[in-house]
């Protein structure tokens, strides 16, 4: 049974809830499709009236980040329950800009996966390598590590309806993107990983992206590949052209 694409478009820190609604209402239209799942994974403060505006339409509203606590003094930080509460049905974990930036660790985000699964949320477990360590070629053994601690304790029947996002850190934001043989290759290699960890009925049913500067015209070939299931789209889910891409047939 093939698998169904899954375009989600991570907004990062844009958008304010007044544009988040226009956008949504602008897009609408573009992204109507039952080929794939279109999610928009956006800020905290967007997520009511993003909701809202994507009533009766086939966009799901997703989450950037979550904490794996249930509640308490964590100033600052989103729980499971809020999430589930307003609706939420993926959230994005293990982001490179969270682990550069915010100290995000694999065990941080192992946390926040199995907390996610205990609450009925999707993660979008993201992982990719530095160009450092594409150069050193260590990059399937990095990005390994990153999955295999990413899903410690995670059962195969939870595995199985999880994203994997490959963003190549050095692609993403800087126009570059990986080449589709490079692509292929790691989300291959992601896919083998999730074989061993589990089983080959495990790896064939769980959806791996591609992230990292995916846009209208990179999307087609990209997307056709065997081992790719969709991708994390930034800037370019911002805009009219993500329709092209949600459309990339």
């Amino acid at each position: 049974m093939a698998r169904k694409k899954i375009i989600a478009g991570n907004w990062k820190m844009n958008m304010t809830p007044t544009e988040a609604v226009e956008l949504i209402n602008t897009l609408k239209p573009l992204v109507a499709t039952d080929d794939a799942d279109v999610v928009f994974c956006v800020p905290a403060i967007d997520i009511i009236p993003a909701m809202e505006a994507a009533k009766g339409s086939n966009i799901q509203i997703g989450a950037e980040n979550m904490y794996f606590e249930e509640k308490g003094a964590y100033t600052g930080e989103i729980s499971p329950a809020m999430l589930t509460d307003a609706g939420v049905k993926y959230v994005v974990l293990g982001h490179s800009e969270r682990r550069e930036y915010f100290a995000e660790t694999n065990e941080t985000v192992n946390k926040k996966m199995l907390k996610a699964f205990e609450h009925g949320i999707t993660p979008i477990m993201c992982c990719g390598e530095t160009l450092a360590q594409r150069e050193q070629g260590v990059t399937m053994d990095f990005i390994r590590q990153q999955v295999k601690v990413g899903f410690l304790g995670v059962t195969a029947q939870q595995a199985a309806t999880a994203v994997i996002a490959y963003e190549p850190i050095w692609a993403i934001g800087t126009g570059k993107t990986a080449t589709t043989e490079q692509a292929q290759e790691v989300c291959k290699g992601i896919r083998a990983c999730i074989a061993e960890i589990y089983d080959q009925a495990t790896a064939d049913a769980i959806r791996i992206q591609y992230g990292g500067s995916v846009n209208a015209a990179t999307a087609p070939e990209l997307f056709a590949q065997p081992d790719i299931d969709g991708g994390l789209v930034g800037g370019a889910a911002l805009k009219p052209d993500f329709g092209k891409i949600v459309n990339w047939k």
